[in-house]
């Protein structure tokens, strides 16, 4: 019979991905149902356990109680460019892809003709060079303050998620829409969280096979840079505070 903690830990596998004993039998090859290995009259095979690593990434070591990592963090999931384009001289370029040709980026990402369509240059900059980078316009205002929507972020590619650092900020290309969000892994899931910047969007969890590309923001192109803005504005809140100072002094005189 297997201990308690095994499972345990089995029916709570079977729960959180939301099957009946009999589904998540016929899942693992089982005959019937799981009740058997649930209640302790069958003994969790070796094959089971595979099946268990293979389609849920659940750590064999956890499901005995020898370790606290439910999932075995690698994944598949491939996050590489789907086409790099290049120059007359075969110098591989940048691609700018504004928000108009965005809603239509998941759709056509592997036609190399689409690619043809849209500007690309070459920024002669050693920040850029040894890596793939692509231009993406920023639409919406989830990531403010960082981002404002109009703005351009360049973008590098990465090639597995696991290369995500929460403190980042990254392009997703998801099957139906390209974003600009946080990227979480967090341990013991499966899944994936995007956050935005601004608070009033919420985090939400997709998963990996969800992601067609991920691409680390490493800098970005802004428009209409004032000079005098944050003088300007160190000068308003002095004379605020100026102004608050003046208030306080008549209110104590009087």
């Amino acid at each position: 019979m297997e201990n308690e903690l095994t499972l345990k830990r089995f029916i709570e596998i079977r729960r959180d991905l939301g099957y009946t004993q009999a589904e998540f039998a016929k899942l693992l090859g089982i005959s019937s149902t799981t009740a058997d290995i649930e209640r302790g009259r069958t003994k969790l095979s070796g094959k089971v356990v595979a099946e268990l690593l293979k389609q849920f990434k659940i750590n064999p070591l956890w499901l005995f109680g020898e370790s606290e990592n439910k999932n075995l963090a690698t994944t598949n999931t491939s996050v590489i460019p789907k086409v790099v384009t290049v120059d007359s001289s075969d110098q591989e370029n940048m691609v700018l892809v504004n928000a108009k040709a965005a809603a239509g980026y998941p759709q056509n990402i592997q036609d190399t003709s689409w690619y043809k369509e849209l500007p690309a240059f070459d920024l002669p900059l050693p920040e850029f060079r040894n890596s793939t980078y692509r231009g993406f316009q920023v639409e919406g205002d989830s990531m403010l303050p960082n981002l404002k929507p109009g703005e351009w972020v360049l973008a590098k590619a990465i090639d597995n998620i696991d290369e995500v650092n929460p403190n980042k900020m990254y392009v997703v290309v998801l099957e139906d829409a390209v974003l600009v969000k946080k990227v979480i892994r967090k341990p013991n899931s499966n899944n994936v969280t995007l956050v935005s910047l601004n608070e009033t969007y919420p985090p939400y969890e997709i998963k990996p096979f969800q992601i067609q590309e991920i691409w680390q923001v490493n800098s970005k192109i802004t428009f209409g840079v004032d000079a005098t803005t944050e003088t300007g504005l160190l000068k308003q809140l002095q004379e605020s505070m100026e102004e608050l100072k003046s208030q306080f002094n008549k209110q104590q005189a009087s």
